[in-house]
C-alpha cells in the first residue's frame, strides 16, 4: 500500500466519520496541503494513529462550536470540564470511526487515547499535512488536520 493510499483512504474515511458521528447538516470545503507549524484556536482533540498508517489527526475549533455540538447529541449546553471531556470522546468517536473504516479498505489502524488542548498552542513535528475545513450549518467551523507520517505502510 503507497503512501499516497494510506493519504486518500484516511482522507476520505475521516470525512464519512465526521459525516456519521456529527448529526448536523455540514458542509466539508476542499482540503488543502499545509507544511509548516500549526496554531489552533481556542479547543482541539489530538488523536494519534498507530498501526499500518501512523500520524496524528487533529480536530480544533472554538469552544462555542464544540459546546453546540455537544447541545445537538445530547440536548444540553456543556461548559467547562464537562465540555472538555465531550470534545475529547467526540474526538475519539471520530477516529474510532476512522479506524473502522480504514480496516474496511484493507489495513489496520489503532487509536490512541484523546488529548485536548485548551487555549492557543502552537503543533509542529510534521512535514506535511492536510487541513479539512468543515462548515457546520449555524454553528461555525471547525479544521481537521490529518498528520499522516511518510512512513506508513
Amino acid at each position: 500500500m503507497t503512501i499516497t493510499k494510506a493519504v486518500t483512504d484516511v482522507l476520505n474515511g475521516t470525512i464519512k466519520s465526521i459525516k456519521s458521528v456529527i448529526p448536523i447538516p455540514l458542509h466539508i470545503h476542499q482540503p488543502s496541503l499545509i507544511s509548516h507549524p500549526y496554531y489552533h484556536q481556542s479547543m482541539a482533540v489530538l488523536i494519534g494513529m498507530t498501526g499500518d498508517v501512523r500520524g496524528r489527526i487533529l480536530i480544533d475549533g472554538h469552544e462555542s462550536v464544540f459546546s453546540q455540538i455537544g447541545s445537538s447529541m445530547f440536548g444540553m449546553p456543556l461548559e467547562g470540564e464537562m465540555l472538555e471531556s465531550f470534545a475529547g470522546e467526540l474526538g475519539n468517536m471520530i477516529a474510532g470511526n476512522l479506524s473502522t473504516k480504514v480496516f474496511q479498505d484493507g489495513f489496520n489502524m489503532d487509536i490512541t487515547p484523546p488529548t485536548v488542548m485548551v487555549g492557543h498552542s502552537k503543533v509542529s513535528g510534521f512535514d506535511k499535512a492536510l487541513q479539512l475545513p468543515i462548515q457546520l450549518q449555524d454553528i461555525g467551523d471547525l479544521l481537521v488536520i490529518l498528520m499522516i507520517d511518510k512512513h506508513s505502510k
